[in-house]
């Protein structure tokens, strides 16, 4: 069965961004520590994992079907050049669709009318496979409406201090996760996946 997973790539004390936007460099020098290069849909933008690393992100990839971003994360990667990296549908959820947008045969669909509409249409276009959440407003939305059924972390050793935390602003908790389901054991990051047995109504 199809599921509903929210990921990223965390610091241990627990931020997926340093203070405006920064510590992507410590974040993901995991994407480029390794042998084995991933061929992605966006070929300036290099993969070279670790054999552990590769195996798992290649399974979860092959697994994904369709992501749902905010529109902060579309507007900093200027929409990655036109197509994400995984080549998978991106659902952007936003207050109001950019100018110029939707464009004929880009990957990038708008949705207004909330976080629910916004997995839904990822569910839609996945067509049978997985659904990735971003982290951050996007993650915590999705938590707090019981829409995410597992919680991948790639975590780092790195304290950024300050920055974006993975969830925030959860008025339904403690949210219980049983797990972790899976542990891989990269180099410089462990893949950690849980699962979210039950939250507070």
């Amino acid at each position: 069965m199809a599921k509903v997973y929210t990921g990223a790539s965390m610091s241990i004390d627990g931020y997926i961004s340093g203070p405006d936007d920064t510590g992507f460099d410590q974040l993901f020098k995991w994407y480029s520590n390794g042998d084995v290069e991933l061929e992605m849909s966006t070929p300036e933008i290099p993969f070279k994992l670790t054999k552990q690393s590769a195996e798992y992100f290649t399974r979860v990839l092959n697994d994904t079907g369709a992501l749902v971003c905010g529109r902060h994360l579309w507007n900093f990667t200027n929409a990655w050049g036109g197509k994400h990296p995984l080549g998978t549908p991106v659902v952007v959820l936003t207050h109001s669709v950019p100018d110029g947008w939707p464009q004929e045969g880009e990957y990038f669909t708008f949705v207004t009318e909330g976080i629910e509409a916004a997995v839904a249409k990822a569910t839609e276009l996945a067509n049978g496979k997985n659904v990735g959440l971003n982290s951050g407003q996007i993650a915590s939305q999705a938590l707090e409406a019981g829409l995410i059924d597992e919680v991948l972390v790639d975590l780092v050793p790195v304290l950024l201090g300050a920055g974006t935390p993975f969830f925030s602003g959860l008025s339904k908790r403690p949210v219980v996760l049983d797990g972790p389901i899976e542990l891989v054991q990269g180099k410089d990051v462990t893949h950690l996946r849980y699962k979210v047995i039950g939250q507070p109504q």
